[in-house]
């Protein structure tokens, strides 16, 4: 069980680090009469932009005299503009995000308008728009804020490394874990022998086991928190699954072998004239289609998977005239009810096949080739 040391725990930090970095996004925007939402067109405008990343953490709001309340609690804001680093938080921006509130810091003026971070220009002191409402006097900065997303994935990743640290110092007092870690044994075994073995080879599986468990366990411990209540939507983030992809990408590049280059580049066995037709084929597959493949199953499956729950949660709203509150009520609680059951095995199967298709794809290029 070595392979649950410190591989994993060096596989763990880079996924953290690449994952954190593109994981940024925006605020969700919130009605603007209130936050009562019951028209078929707020509904869709709101699950549309809980999908989205958010720069502060939002739990619930209520209308308390006439004032709309919002509970939670904000998030660093880390932007990059014309005079440099500039650093204050969420909280500034006091939940607008229609540019109307302006935050001034370090000499710049900033608002937040559909979910982006905006620099005003010198001596604008509000924002005008054209008519597609697109800023004329401001433009984006670089936006390295810590958003609810990447603030998922650092607790997240600081949970597995406390994990699979305790389970690693278990085996070496004894032979059995106890705790959570008799939980995390059979599924570090089922990843070890059930997908790294049979994809990669019994001579390389082990290099590659530790990149394999940390993919598989922060996609799967991810996948089941968005199904929270206040969970994360971090894996719906096209950003992050992409940066996974582009990890297992960087991972079979390099540890390609000659042969599988050699059949890459210059397919042995078929004519000479079809060969240079072949190598851009495969050159496209190794460098396009496979990250692709990676990034939108991930994302667009928990993305159906959250739409999907989210409209059933709205009939309660949408469907109340035609069947009574009552009626409504009790219909969507039971087809939402299934339907996350469902999205339970759902976050499963993902984790596993991402983790399934990085081992296939590492197995074909270090796979070495008879030649006799």
């Amino acid at each position: 069980m070595k392979i649950a040391n410190k591989p994993i725990k060096s596989y763990l930090l880079i996924v953290l680090a690449l994952t954190a970095f593109f994981g940024y996004a925006s605020d969700p925007v919130k009605s603007q009469d209130g936050g009562i939402v019951d028209t078929e067109q707020e509904v869709k405008d709101y699950i549309l932009h809980h999908l989205k990343d958010s720069h502060d953490f939002h739990l619930f709001s209520y209308t308390s005299d006439g004032e709309r309340k919002h509970v939670g609690f904000p998030l660093p804001v880390i932007v990059w503009g014309e005079n440099g680093l500039t650093t204050f938080m969420s909280s500034a921006f006091h939940h607008d995000d229609s540019g109307e509130v302006i935050v001034d810091k370090n000499d710049s003026r900033f608002v937040k308008i559909h979910s982006k971070i905006y620099e005003l220009e010198e001596g604008a002191t509000t924002v005008n728009f054209d008519d597609h409402h697109h800023p004329t006097n401001a433009h984006k900065v670089l936006d390295f804020s810590i958003t609810k997303s990447v603030f998922g994935i650092l607790i997240i990743g600081l949970l597995m490394l406390f994990w699979f640290s305790r389970l690693a110092k278990q085996y070496k007092n004894r032979s059995i874990p106890t705790g959570f870690g008799r939980v995390l044994e059979p599924l570090v075994v089922y990843v070890r022998d059930e997908i790294a073995r049979p994809n990669i080879g019994d001579k390389h599986y082990r290099r590659f086991t530790g990149y394999l468990l940390t993919v598989f366990f922060f996609i799967w411990i991810m996948n089941l928190v968005g199904l929270m209540p206040f969970g994360f939507n971090v894996t719906g983030q096209l950003a992050v699954t992409a940066a996974l992809a582009v990890l297992t990408l960087i991972i079979y590049t390099f540890s390609a072998k000659k042969d599988y280059w050699q059949h890459v580049l210059w397919m042995p066995g078929v004519p000479i004239f079809v060969k240079p037709v072949l190598a851009v084929i495969e050159l496209a597959g190794h460098f396009l289609i496979k990250p692709f493949s990676l990034l939108v199953r991930l994302f667009a499956n928990i993305s159906a998977g959250h739409i999907v729950v989210m409209s059933l949660i709205a009939i309660m709203f949408t469907l109340k005239n035609e069947l009574g509150t009552v009626g409504a009520t009790g219909l969507s609680l039971v087809l939402s009810f299934f339907i996350t059951l469902i999205e339970v095995l759902v976050a499963f199967l993902q984790a596993y096949i991402f983790t399934m298709l990085s081992a296939l794809f590492i197995g074909m290029a270090v796979e070495e080739h008879d030649h006799h």
